[in-house]
This record gives C-alpha cells, structure tokens and sequence, in this order.
C-alpha cells in the first residue's frame, strides 16, 4: 500500500484516470504510482513509459490477471 508523510502536498480527486485497468506492457498515461489490482504490487512510473509486461512477476492462483490501475499521480505545473 502507498504511504505518505506531508498530506498537504495531496489531493483527493474523482478523475476517471484511476479508474481504468491498464494491461501489462501498455504506455502508461500519467506519471504516478500504478498498483497491480491483482496481487497489490506497485510501481513508479513517468508518463509514456511502459508498464511492466506480463513476466515482470507472477500471480498465485485466484489473484487474476496483471492489470495497472493509477493510485497517485504527478502534476507538473506548467
């Protein structure tokens, strides 16, 4: 689970960009933290890399397929 220390630096948002489930391999569209909704894995990402493929680990049984959902992401300021 993602941990923080200075909440003020956090907000809480409804953007549909943590909603979508993002298959292993796919260009990840913002920079942020990913989490596998599968087994609960993470990672740091910036935006236009790739996710981790397929292999990048495995599931145990009943954790379902790899699948990348946004937990936090980066905003640059212009």
């Amino acid at each position: 689970m993602a941990q923080y220390k200075h909440g003020q630096f956090l907000t809480q948002s409804q953007h549909a960009a943590f909603d979508t489930l993002h298959p292993p391999g796919s260009t990840a569209p913002n920079a942020g933290i990913y989490r596998c909704a599968g087994c609960g894995d993470e990672i740091g990402i910036a935006k236009g890399h790739t996710l981790p493929p397929q292999n990048h680990h495995q599931h145990g049984s009943g954790q379902g397929a790899i699948r990348w959902q946004l937990l936090v992401f980066a905003v640059q300021r212009g």
